[in-house]
């Protein structure tokens, strides 16, 4: 047999003998007088305790280590006889240092907040396209780049057209038969009309004698140039956009609403907003549209809300975040607390009441029922009354106390009854022939290690010979 697999054997025969000395001892008939299946809630009294701040399930008579991470146990305190214990007391000194803070609760109408990102595009009611009313070429423009202002009836360009040449030689021809023939001169008339040239312009034409060669094209509305959409010397045909142009002086901001939200939120909805670019400035308006359809990449829906702009400060495709308070539930009296005061643990929930009758400062665990999240508060459907005082800053310092003095706490809602303390075993409490047994087997295997980790098997059979002896010894003899 190899050295290696010599090694093996031997530490696996002493962790047995070690795990076969410990059962025995554990299963003796003082440890199964215990029995834990209905844990109540109690607490010993009279009794000056310590124990352990990371393992509160240490309980010790007198000052000590702890026998599993050897910290110094701390006292649990002096407790009465009349003291509730369901309660953890603490001093104002403690609910200091710890930022203990409480809230009495009040009833009223229980609001959701609502935070959301939105982004300013244009109205698209105000976006139109400048056409051409003329068949020709651009002769000159007057708009020529994106962004400048444009007002209605300016020109913003001179065309050449061969036919609107014709049409007013034809106008002359019927001018000078207007007594004769007064509807073919109505209809030369009409002609240049419907090229969007005025009666004054026909009548400056009439009042020349001759045909024009350039006209000018005007704006049907007023606004932003969005996009320039012709050139210089440019042949456009009748109807042909030249630039699209839209009126900044109403905006829409376009909110994000998510999945979860749409339920509550519709038409009419209030909402508060400001923007990244202009701080210091709140706005405020009502959702004015809502879109059907859902993003299927951001599981949201569009939130419309339309907002004055006749300063211009506003500009699309700014940033805006958004906050709306929506009214939840229909009764008036609802119960309200905010998130910081629950603590949750699977499927409960709790919070810490504090005593109105105590003339120190004690809490009591509360485990309540909570209805619909409303952003930094929570909607209470049962567990809690008007008028409570319940911990809403410093919950767990309170649960840490509550565990270190074995009361019901977040991780522990019941402890065991006083009449049945006996009955659990202290794992300080060991037999001194357990103590005995242990030191006797922990020389020899001390010894055994040192050999081992040095290589050298040579007195290992010898150190386990041993080792069997003192352990069929000790667990014959018993614990």
């Amino acid at each position: 047999m190899k050295p290696n697999t010599r090694t093996l054997i031997l530490a696996v025969l002493v962790t047995l003998l070690v795990g076969i000395l410990i059962g025995r001892w554990w299963s003796s008939p003082r440890q199964q007088n215990m029995d834990m299946s209905h844990p109540e809630v109690t607490e010993q009294a009279g009794t000056n305790e310590w124990t352990c701040s990371m393992h509160p399930q240490i309980r010790q008579h007198e000052p000590g280590k702890c026998p599993i991470c050897g910290m110094d146990l701390i006292p649990v305190g002096n407790l009465s006889g009349e003291e509730n214990p369901l309660e953890i007391s603490m001093s104002p000194t403690a609910m200091q240092l710890a930022n203990i803070q409480t809230e009495v609760i009040r009833s009223g109408q229980a609001e959701k907040e609502i935070r959301v990102i939105g982004k300013a595009q244009a109205d698209e009611r105000r976006i139109f396209s400048q056409v051409t009313h003329l068949e020709g070429r651009i002769e000159s423009l007057e708009i020529n780049f994106t962004g400048e202002p444009v007002t209605k009836g300016q020109t913003i360009a001179t065309i050449y057209s061969p036919n609107l040449v014709t049409a007013q030689q034809e106008l002359f021809t019927a001018y000078s038969l207007r007594t004769t023939q007064p509807a073919l001169f109505e209809a030369a008339r009409e002609k240049l009309k419907n090229w969007k040239i005025s009666d004054a312009e026909i009548d400056a034409i009439l009042a020349e004698g001759k045909p024009r060669e350039s006209f000018p094209i005007t704006a049907d509305v007023g606004g932003l140039v969005l996009t320039k959409k012709v050139n210089l010397g440019d042949y456009v045909m009748r109807g042909m956009p030249l630039y699209d142009v839209v009126d900044l002086k109403q905006i829409w901001v376009l909110f994000d609403i998510y999945e979860q939200d749409l339920n509550l939120v519709h038409v009419g909805s209030k909402i508060e907003f400001t923007f990244q670019s202009i701080p210091g400035q709140n706005y405020a308006g009502k959702i004015s549209f809502m879109d059907p359809v859902i993003d299927p990449m951001t599981r949201s829906a569009k939130a419309r809300v339309e907002v004055p702009n006749n300063n211009g400060l506003l500009k699309p495709e700014m940033f805006a975040s958004g906050l709306m308070r929506i009214p939840v539930g229909s009764r008036q009296n609802q119960i309200v607390i905010p998130s910081s005061a629950v603590l949750w643990t699977g499927e409960r929930s709790l919070v810490y009441v504090k005593n109105p009758d105590s003339d120190m400062p004690s809490f009591q665990m509360h485990e309540i029922t909570l209805g619909s999240n409303l952003g930094n508060e929570y909607l209470v459907k049962a567990g809690l009354e008007t008028g409570m005082e319940i911990v809403v800053n410093g919950t767990f310092a309170v649960d840490a106390a509550a565990q270190l003095a074995g009361k019901p706490s977040m991780m522990s809602p019941r402890t065991i009854p006083a009449s049945r303390m006996d009955t659990i075993p202290r794992l300080t409490e060991v037999p001194p022939a357990f103590h005995q047994a242990i030191g006797a087997i922990l020389t020899d295997y001390l010894v055994l290690k040192d050999d081992l980790v040095a290589g050298d098997i040579v007195n290992a059979p010898q150190i386990v010979s041993r080792l069997f002896i003192k352990a069929e010894q000790n667990a014959t003899g018993g614990s």
